[in-house]
Protein backbone atom coordinates (compact mmCIF):
# COMPACT_ATOMS: atom_id res chain seq x y z
CA UNK A 1 0.00 0.00 0.00
CA UNK A 2 2.56 2.61 -0.74
CA UNK A 3 0.43 4.64 -2.94
CA UNK A 4 -2.30 5.01 -0.67
CA UNK A 5 -1.37 8.35 1.53
CA UNK A 6 -3.10 9.83 4.45
CA UNK A 7 -3.32 13.20 4.56
CA UNK A 8 -3.21 15.41 7.96
CA UNK A 9 -4.88 18.29 6.25
CA UNK A 10 -7.36 18.02 3.72
CA UNK A 11 -7.41 20.66 1.09
CA UNK A 12 -10.20 22.90 1.15
CA UNK A 13 -13.27 22.87 -1.01
CA UNK A 14 -13.47 26.38 -1.93
CA UNK A 15 -10.36 28.54 -2.03
CA UNK A 16 -6.62 28.26 -2.01
CA UNK A 17 -5.28 26.36 1.06
CA UNK A 18 -6.20 23.42 3.80
CA UNK A 19 -9.12 22.51 6.08
CA UNK A 20 -9.71 21.27 9.63
CA UNK A 21 -7.45 18.17 10.46
CA UNK A 22 -8.66 14.63 9.53
CA UNK A 23 -6.00 12.72 11.71
CA UNK A 24 -4.81 12.69 15.02
CA UNK A 25 -1.34 13.88 13.83
CA UNK A 26 -3.03 16.97 12.02
CA UNK A 27 -5.18 17.71 15.43
CA UNK A 28 -1.97 17.52 17.64
CA UNK A 29 -0.31 19.66 15.26
CA UNK A 30 -2.76 22.37 15.30
CA UNK A 31 -3.37 21.95 19.42
CA UNK A 32 0.41 22.25 19.60
CA UNK A 33 0.16 25.62 17.68
CA UNK A 34 -2.83 26.89 19.38
CA UNK A 35 -1.08 25.94 23.37
CA UNK A 36 2.13 27.85 22.15
CA UNK A 37 0.62 30.96 20.44
CA UNK A 38 -1.21 30.99 23.84
CA UNK A 39 2.09 30.55 25.73
CA UNK A 40 3.36 33.40 23.59
CA UNK A 41 0.39 35.74 24.69
CA UNK A 42 1.09 34.92 28.23
CA UNK A 43 4.71 35.88 28.63
CA UNK A 44 5.22 38.18 25.49
CA UNK A 45 2.24 40.81 25.82
CA UNK A 46 1.88 41.57 29.37
CA UNK A 47 5.75 43.04 29.22
CA UNK A 48 4.88 45.19 26.38
CA UNK A 49 7.26 43.04 23.77
CA UNK A 50 4.46 43.55 20.47
CA UNK A 51 7.59 43.15 18.24
CA UNK A 52 8.95 39.83 19.77
CA UNK A 53 5.03 38.78 19.99
CA UNK A 54 4.66 39.27 15.99
CA UNK A 55 7.96 37.67 15.38
CA UNK A 56 6.98 35.04 17.55
CA UNK A 57 3.51 34.45 16.30
CA UNK A 58 4.82 34.57 12.62
CA UNK A 59 7.52 32.03 13.57
CA UNK A 60 4.69 30.19 14.90
CA UNK A 61 2.82 30.24 11.69
CA UNK A 62 5.23 29.42 8.94
CA UNK A 63 5.92 26.18 10.90
CA UNK A 64 2.29 25.05 10.78
CA UNK A 65 2.02 26.16 6.92
CA UNK A 66 5.36 23.93 6.45
CA UNK A 67 3.55 21.15 8.39
CA UNK A 68 0.59 21.66 6.34
CA UNK A 69 2.26 22.08 3.30
CA UNK A 70 4.19 18.75 3.62
CA UNK A 71 1.92 16.65 5.43
CA UNK A 72 -1.76 17.99 3.62
CA UNK A 73 -3.34 17.62 0.28
CA UNK A 74 -1.22 19.44 -2.84
CA UNK A 75 -2.68 23.26 -2.54
CA UNK A 76 -4.29 24.80 -5.54
CA UNK A 77 -7.58 26.84 -5.61
CA UNK A 78 -10.69 24.92 -5.48
CA UNK A 79 -14.22 25.91 -7.01
CA UNK A 80 -16.27 22.94 -4.49
CA UNK A 81 -16.08 20.10 -6.94
CA UNK A 82 -13.62 17.35 -6.37
CA UNK A 83 -10.91 16.39 -9.46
Amino acid sequence: MQGDKTYWFPAKRYGWGWGFPSTWQGLLVLVAYAALLAVGVRWLLPQHHQGGFLLYAGALTAILVLVCWLKGEPPGWRWGHRD
